[in-house]
């Protein structure tokens, strides 16, 4: 039976500075482990490797990048290799551009231990430092306008609070965490509600205090959903002459309504659509298509 251990109070603070609850990671962290080693041991490393051999390893970058999840990557060593590990050190801090040849964090331990420890820990930091990545080159094509990238609830299962911390690790905003914290009344709310006033209404009804969105397909939708209430509007696959012309109205009727545009958004795109006036892009892919960024683990020396 593998043992797991409790995270330290070190690193349950990192996490809940990078606004991460400690408890859902360690929990996700030993489902991923557990997932890894389906009941048993380590057969290879256990096999090839003594018990007392521990070692300095380092994970270092092998692409240009951003990195995120450097406490997730603590949390993953901490539960596996628990007191047995020491000197774990962050070389970066989070949110750092990096480069190949750049190691992002140390620590020893036993090789074992380490090793078993290795692909969960990868896994993790090269996802999340892939959509910070990504997000990154969203923002720095939206650099010198008043638009902001926002991802939406496209995430994988289980992992929504760390794939949002990296987003913005990339310079991206968070939307709604679920569908408690916040109101997206979409075109099947509006079809089921009877129209845009009368979702909105219902909302309100509901829920007095939460933000509402509305989603719209025209101009006309635009002007009931500003007139009804909304705090936001999400102007979907709208053209960039479409969404100008949203910016005027929405100026007209009421300048501190947000838009966000949507649908069809690529970053050859990106500049254009934020030179229109719309104050957000939603972008789904940097949830669910972001590539991995290749980091990498090595032992450097036996102690």
């Amino acid at each position: 039976m593998f043992v797991f251990h409790p995270l330290s109070t070190e690193i349950r603070d990192q996490l809940l500075r990078a606004g991460l609850d400690p408890d859902a990671v360690a929990s996700f962290v030993r489902m991923a482990v557990q997932e890894d080693l389906m009941g048993g041991i380590d057969v290879t490393s256990t096999a090839t490797i003594p018990a007392d051999h521990r070692s300095v390893a380092t994970f270092g970058a092998r692409e240009e990048g951003i990195v995120a999840g450097l406490p997730v990557l603590a949390a993953v060593i901490d539960t596996v290799c628990g007191p047995h590990a020491s000197d774990l050190e962050y070389l970066v801090d989070d949110a750092s551009r990096v480069f190949p040849g750049v190691d992002v964090a140390r620590v020893t331990a036993p090789t074992r231990l380490l090793l078993t420890a290795e692909r969960t820990a990868l896994n993790l930091l090269c996802h999340l430092s892939g959509v910070a990545t990504l997000t990154r080159r969203w923002a720095d094509a939206l650099d010198g306008t008043a638009a902001t990238v926002r991802d939406t609830r496209k995430t994988m299962p289980g992992m929504r609070a760390l794939q949002k911390y990296a987003v913005r690790c990339g310079g991206g905003a968070n939307h709604r965490m679920g569908l408690s914290d916040m109101a997206l009344v979409k075109d099947n709310h509006v079809a089921a509600a009877g129209g845009v006033t009368e979702a909105y209404s219902l909302v309100r009804g509901l829920e007095a205090t939460i933000p509402v969105e509305i989603e719209v397909d025209t101009l006309d939708g635009l002007r009931e959903a500003v007139t009804a209430g909304a705090d936001e509007v999400l102007i979907d696959n709208f053209s960039p002459d479409m969404m100008r012309q949203a910016v005027q109205i929405r100026d007209q009727m009421n300048p501190s309504v947000r838009l966000e545009a949507s649908g069809g958004l690529t970053l050859a795109t990106a500049r254009a659509v934020a030179e229109t006036g719309v104050d957000l892009i939603a972008v789904g892919e940097l949830t669910h298509s972001a590539r991995v960024l290749d980091l990498g683990l090595d032992l450097r020396e036996a102690v």
